[in-house]
């Protein structure tokens, strides 16, 4: 465990206290930076790329409300329901990934999402169509827990839901498990030669990835008391996807301190220039693209190492 973790989670409780008039802007930060977990499981870990991952954030967003609205506003369970049946999307959708190059996973997951966002569009009878499904409401956690106006039970509820996902994951992505599927993010037909079963281990994390991009779902309906199709657009994928190539893949803390950044940046640049916001937020971007994430946030480690690298002798020739 490396410093930087417990710092983190101690500043997120601490937050709770310090900045009581921020609880809204918190909670959307825990509940983005969850769906960014669920896509570096893919991404950074298996090194699958998806323009559809708003699917399963979506249906855990509908399952939880549907399950609110249809049978109990108790959240945990709402929670556990979502988690099952986005993993069941996950696992009959993460079929179609094993055939084909990165680009056609690409344009797959991207089909997925357009398909399920104008199902929801249409079957108003079941998601309230453009509406939005409402006239649902939030009953206390464990019974016990009620969800207040200013969000603080909202943000403890999925500040702790991120605490466990992480726990969770920390235990997969260091696993031998986890590092299979480096081994199949670095060459699948050399993993495969290895004996490693690259298509079975790309089908379980898949799922895992679907079921916790469902539980960020959930917890976004429960924290609002209300679910439209808008969970399902294409901009949810595009902006989870921004947010790991600010915060970086394949650590976990990636897609946290990306949901940080962004969704800070975001609010601030929205307020000193409504109407450009996204130019500022694309600027950003190139740059970390063309100058790299190295030199921008750690400039003086990056240059330390390319100092001694330039320094290090010579091999034999």
């Amino acid at each position: 465990m490396r410093l930087y973790e417990p710092m983190f989670w101690i500043a997120a409780f601490v937050a709770y206290f310090l900045l009581p008039t921020k609880m809204l802007l918190l909670t959307e930060i825990a509940i983005l930076g969850l769906f960014a977990l669920s896509l570096d499981l893919i991404l950074g870990f298996t090194g699958i790329v998806s323009l559809g991952h708003a699917v399963f954030f979506g249906i855990g967003a509908y399952a939880a409300g549907l399950l609110s609205l249809k049978v109990t506003a108790e959240p945990m369970t709402g929670l556990c329901f979502a988690a099952i049946v986005a993993a069941v999307a996950g696992f009959l959708s993460s079929f179609l990934l094993l055939r084909g190059s990165d680009l056609t996973r690409l344009m797959t997951t991207l089909g997925i999402g357009m398909m399920m966002a104008e199902a929801a569009n249409q079957m108003a009878w079941l998601t309230g169509g453009a509406d939005g499904l409402s006239g649902f409401f939030t009953g206390p956690i464990l019974g016990q827990f009620e969800f207040d106006l200013f969000g603080k039970t909202g943000y403890l509820y999925s500040l702790i839901v991120l605490f466990v996902c992480i726990l969770i994951t920390r235990r997969i992505a260091y696993s031998p498990f986890g590092l299979s599927l480096k081994a199949i993010k670095g060459n699948t037909v050399r993993a495969a030669m290895i004996g490693i079963p690259a298509k079975k281990r790309i089908v379980v994390i898949y799922t895992i990835s679907a079921a916790i991009a469902g539980m960020a779902g959930a917890l976004l309906t429960q924290t609002t008391s209300f679910v439209s199709p808008d969970v399902l657009a294409f901009h949810r994928s595009a902006d989870v996807m921004l947010v790991l190539v600010i915060g970086g893949t394949g650590y976990l803390y990636g897609g946290i301190f990306g949901a940080i950044a962004f969704t800070l940046l975001r609010d601030a640049l929205s307020i000193a220039t409504p109407q450009y916001w996204m130019f500022w937020i694309g600027l950003i971007l190139v740059l970390l693209v063309l100058v790299g994430r190295e030199r921008l946030f750690s400039p003086f480690t990056w240059l330390a190492e390319r100092l001694k690298a330039s320094k290090a002798p010579e091999g034999p020739r």
